[in-house]
């Protein structure tokens, strides 16, 4: 469709607070099981993408990166930081924004926060892998670290796999009684626990999300028993990582871009060559998933440029004709191309 000029100069900007209101008007659950759909979709289509670790900028007390990726189509990238420092100081851990714009005119046609639609995402990813890795009979999972992913986790994995028995833990309680009071009314059945092993008992899948920027080991080997599957996506970035290597060395593993999550998953703890299984292969059945009930599958979640993309790509469809915007003024449009500082002349 060709638009004038004036329409191709405003750019739909969704706030923070648009945001919230468009996830409520949509329904959390109809949002989480949405995204989920549209990240599986467009990782069916992978080889389509172009494709790049994201680009860092690391400090002593965190990281700021883009995540660029284009389909041919659109082109999409998103700005995130990762401060852990950041919530001792009241602030957030993870803040973000994103652009979506039509590759033939190189315009925008989408600004929008990324903090709280990332947060959606990322469960939504957690929710696709466990769909494929683990067992269909999965009923219980255990959600380790009860921060701000914690929520988004347990909504999305409910959405998509319909596991609804939940088991919390955290080392900060009140960390834990925020989730669940979070999640009281979702049709959950919250069981409270004050040691990992607690929380684990039982558990067909464990969900590790935690903020520390360190080595840790959240699971040790004795742990985790066979059937389990584990998405580990707390391990974002070098030199911070959640499991004991020995988890990892005899779980199945499938990742999102092995050039990015060999640098900043689970499995940068391991060999250069460790074999890993690509997820998009498995959702399009180039490769298996699970191999058996007994085996333990790792679903080793770095975040990748894509699932944002599929995130800002819905966000721009379903904000079409709803009051959940406002066009803003970030693109130069002169009445004549070549003569933009006229217009700076006649401005005003």
């Amino acid at each position: 469709m060709t638009l004038k000029a004036s329409n191709l100069a405003l750019v739909p900007f969704v706030s923070v607070d648009d945001m919230m209101r468009l996830v409520r008007n949509i329904g959390i659950d109809v949002f989480m099981a949405d995204l989920a759909r549209e990240i599986e979709a467009d990782f069916a289509r992978w080889e389509l993408f172009d494709k790049t670790p994201r680009v860092g900028s690391h400090s002593d007390v965190g990281v700021i990166e883009l995540m660029p990726t284009s389909d041919g189509t659109f082109y999409g990238f998103k700005y995130v930081n990762g401060h852990p420092k950041n919530m001792k100081e009241g602030l957030q851990t993870v803040t973000a924004f994103g652009v979506l714009s039509n590759v033939y005119t190189g315009y925008p046609v989408l600004f929008s926060e990324m903090t709280v639609l990332t947060a959606l995402r990322t469960g939504a990813m957690s929710a696709v892998a466990t769909k494929y890795l683990a067992r269909k009979d999965a009923k219980t999972m255990a959600m380790i670290g009860n921060g701000a992913q914690s929520e988004f986790q347990c909504l999305a994995i409910k959405a998509v796999c319909g596991i609804s028995d939940i088991r919390l833990y955290d080392i900060d309680p009140a960390a834990t009684e925020k989730c669940a009071k979070n999640l009281a009314g979702h049709g959950f059945s919250i069981t409270k626990c004050t040691t990992p092993e607690d929380a684990i008992e039982g558990a067909d899948v464990i969900t590790v999300a935690t903020a520390d920027k360190d080595v840790q080991t959240i699971l040790t080997d004795n742990m985790v028993g066979a059937g389990v599957h584990i998405n580990a996506i707390g391990g974002d970035c070098p030199g911070k990582t959640e499991l004991h290597r020995d988890i990892v060395a005899r779980a199945n593993i499938f990742v999102e871009y092995p050039p990015q999550t060999r640098i900043e998953g689970e499995i940068q703890q391991m060999p250069a060559d460790h074999p890993v299984t690509e997820l998009w292969q498995v959702i399009t059945g180039a490769q298996k998933g699970r191999a058996s009930a007994d085996e333990v599958t790792l679903f080793d979640g770095v975040g990748f440029a894509i699932e944002d993309f599929s995130a800002l790509r819905y966000v721009h469809a379903k904000i079409k004709d709803t009051p959940f915007y406002v066009d803003i003024d970030l693109v130069a449009d002169p009445d004549d191309p070549r003569d933009l500082f006229g217009m700076i002349k006649r401005a005003g």
